[in-house]
């Protein structure tokens, strides 16, 4: 039994171009982004991975870089689930604002704090200590169960969605996952032994 795991973070988009809080608003994907999806969808092929089954959020930029990888491994077809629950954690106030504004606005140390501590929100918006609230249920309930029945799982989402992902699957704790960088349209492969721990996993870059 495999017991395969991908999850990519979606390509680059138009706001993280323009080096705005995107959040939940649903901005669309860069040529750049475009690119970076074909080109995910290309690695995996390269590696002969095929799916049984895909998750993606409720925003574009997600939901076109899996259409995108799928289209490039011959799987358009595949049975999608979409869900608010795999959305990018809500920057509230801050989003469209420039990161650089912010920092005038608010000083460079309070806007790091929102954007890199675990519990502290900006305002009218989530902590990750919140998105990791939204996100692990919906995982523990219907990803993980099929990871486990033997299914191939593909999951293209958020940096936050993913990382609150990631910090189950690899144990992380409140003070590292902050620090995880995920690069857009870089495939994560993780393969699950029995008891959910991680047998292996490798990071698809070249």
């Amino acid at each position: 039994m495999e017991r395969m795991l991908v999850l990519v973070r979606h390509g680059q988009s138009e706001w993280n171009k323009k080096n705005l809080f995107t959040g939940w608003k649903d901005v669309d994907l860069t040529e750049q982004g475009i690119a970076e999806a074909t080109a995910a969808g290309q690695k995996l092929k390269a590696r002969g991975l095929a799916f049984d089954i895909a998750y993606t959020s409720h925003l574009i930029r997600a939901q076109k870089t899996l259409a995108l990888i799928l289209g490039e491994i011959g799987a358009s077809e595949l049975e999608t689930i979409e869900n608010q629950a795999l959305n990018e954690r809500d920057y509230g106030d801050l989003v469209g604002l420039n990161k650089d504004d912010a920092r005038k606005k608010w000083g460079d140390e309070q806007v790091h704090i929102w954007r890199r501590s675990y519990d502290v929100p900006p305002p009218g918006g989530e902590s990750l200590k919140d998105t990791v609230a939204r996100v692990l249920p919906y995982y523990m309930q219907h990803i993980l169960p099929d990871v486990l029945r033997g299914k191939r799982v593909l999951v293209s989402a958020h940096g936050n969605s993913l990382r609150a992902i990631i910090m189950v699957l690899e144990g992380l704790s409140r003070d590292e996952i902050p620090g995880l960088e995920l690069e857009t349209g870089v495939p994560i492969v993780y393969r699950l032994n029995a008891d959910t721990t991680v047998a292996s996993k490798e990071i698809i870059e070249g």
